[in-house]
């Protein structure tokens, strides 16, 4: 289910704009990268690589949660009349 979820993700997500603060970290890091020489390029990059790993797993995570919480509530929902007693007045109606 979670593989089918994750593509409904993929095809619904649309990533925000960049926001100041990710500008920013853009680039500071593109300077960094610039001062500095190969073995430390590749350990800047793969640490940004894997902020970004970490905050797309964080969205999809936070997607799937979101579904299924609202999954359980719609089916809460739906059996809800089944589940619930009667108050006086319908039974009232009922009896009718």
């Amino acid at each position: 289910m979670n593989n089918t979820l994750k593509l409904l993700y993929d095809r619904l997500y649309t990533a925000l704009p960049m926001s100041e603060a990710e500008q920013e970290i853009e680039t500071c890091h593109r300077q960094l990268i610039e001062r500095l020489e190969k073995p430390e390029r590749k350990l800047v990059l793969r640490i940004m690589d894997a902020q970004g790993l970490i905050a797309e797993e964080r969205s999809v995570d936070s997607f799937l949660c979101g579904f299924k919480l609202a999954w359980e509530l719609a089916y809460e929902l739906n059996h809800f009349e089944m589940d619930r007693h009667p108050s006086p007045v319908e039974e009232a109606e009922m009896d009718a």
